[in-house]
């Protein structure tokens, strides 16, 4: 999945629970739910760190980017977000992407305590990694943009 899928997710797991643990633990373990199925990936075995820092910023951006204009409509249709809600939303779209954020330390800083993370996540996706089943096309995208679009009107009218 990409980023922006689990931001979107974790925002509407912060926005429904209560309870920073259990948001954390939510978000982590709904990652990996997600993360079982198809997806595309916009990185391969040949991405430079600069271009893998941008995909990612560009990719966080985007999601951020979402989450934020729907709050900002929430807000102004509805007058009932508060400081905690954003906290628990930003808990949930912290803690939804960090698995990925280890992976990357992981993957590209060599950070060897966290190889077994790395091996789970890893094991986690159904398809190996850089397979033509997780390359970057629409077919591949469809749970990603399915997803995320559930989110979205979650977000919006839940």
């Amino acid at each position: 999945m990409i980023l922006t899928t689990h931001a979107l997710t974790g925002a509407v797991i912060g926005k429904n629970l209560d309870g920073p643990y259990l948001i954390i633990i939510v978000s982590i373990a709904i990652h990996y739910l997600m993360d079982t199925l198809r997806h595309g990936e916009y990185l391969n075995n040949k991405s430079s760190t600069k271009e893998t820092l941008w995909k990612v910023f560009l990719d966080i951006f985007a999601g951020l980017t979402i989450i934020a204009l729907i709050l900002y409509y929430n807000y102004n249709t509805s007058n009932n977000l508060n400081s905690f809600n954003i906290s628990n939303i930003s808990l949930g779209v912290f803690f939804s992407m960090f698995p990925d954020f280890l992976t990357f330390l992981y993957w590209k800083m060599n950070f060897k305590f966290l190889k077994k993370l790395y091996d789970f996540h890893t094991w986690i996706h159904k398809y190996p990694p850089f397979s033509p089943q997780r390359a970057w096309n629409f077919q591949n995208s469809i749970n990603d943009i399915f997803i995320s679009a559930t989110a979205i009107v979650l977000l919006l009218f839940f």
